[in-house]
């Protein structure tokens, strides 16, 4: 009788397993599917517009609605903080359709979505300095949005684009000067005195030009390299 009953129990606890979400977008039109997205993405719902632009594209596969939530996709990725997931579905448009009227968005999308990452929530308190990010996810924004300017030079997205490379090299400067700090902080002099000759060739203008000069004398003169030193002496003196 406990066998029997525990037979019991153990089938009606199997008879009461995990009931199946319907979808209800299952007989939606296309039309109505992308409609809602688009009303979920705007509302800042970011997993129910995911799942209904990837289910869109997987029931109606071609037409103007599946290559948009190709795009689409791409920047709820990019909104719900799923970096490679957003660059994945940028990267696979630009793959898919080269000569879109909006091909230009996704290279525009593509550099936001690097110049985006490496943060954290905490940079909704205050903001960071950015310098201290990965100095390649730097470089591959600066590069996505210098390959959007050079392809689509007429593109509405190239004024923004500037600024923001503008903004980049800044930062990519303050990058190397940290690490040429770093060097001769640690006494690895020739290292330094290469670092600070890298700011001086790509960054001229930046506003780490003094502070990189000012490594390269202290490096020069480390190093015994009399001449050197007195010419990037003077350059200091002249300049600053």
């Amino acid at each position: 009788m406990r066998l029997i009953s525990l037979l019991t129990i153990i089938f009606l606890l199997s008879a009461c397993g995990p009931v199946e979400e319907i979808d209800e977008t299952v007989d939606w039109s296309v039309e109505k599917l992308y409609r809602s997205a688009r009303a979920n993405l705007a509302e800042e719902k970011y997993i129910t517009a995911i799942e209904q632009y990837e289910n869109l594209e997987s029931r109606f596969p071609f037409g103007k609605y599946a290559t948009q939530a190709q795009l689409d996709v791409a920047y709820a990725y990019y909104k719900f903080d799923e970096p490679e997931s957003a660059i994945a579905a940028v990267e696979r448009f630009i793959k898919l359709n080269p000569r879109h009227e909006t091909v230009d968005y996704a290279y525009y999308l593509r550099g936001l979505i690097n110049f985006d990452r490496g943060g954290s929530i905490l940079d909704i308190l205050h903001e960071r300095d950015k310098s201290n990010y990965d100095r390649s996810i730097l470089l591959k924004s600066y590069d996505d949005f210098q390959l959007l300017i050079r392809r689509f030079p007429n593109s509405t997205y190239n004024t923004d684009s500037r600024q923001r490379m503008v903004y980049l090299r800044e930062q990519l400067a303050r990058a190397d000067l940290k690490v040429a700090k770093y060097y001769a902080s640690r006494n690895a002099w020739v290292a330094a005195a290469n670092r600070t000759k890298l700011i001086l060739t790509d960054y001229q203008g930046s506003s780490v030009i003094q502070s990189a000069l000012e490594v390269q004398l202290q490096a020069y003169e480390q190093l015994g390299l009399s001449d050197l030193a007195a010419d990037t002496q003077r350059i200091i003196e002249l300049n600053y």
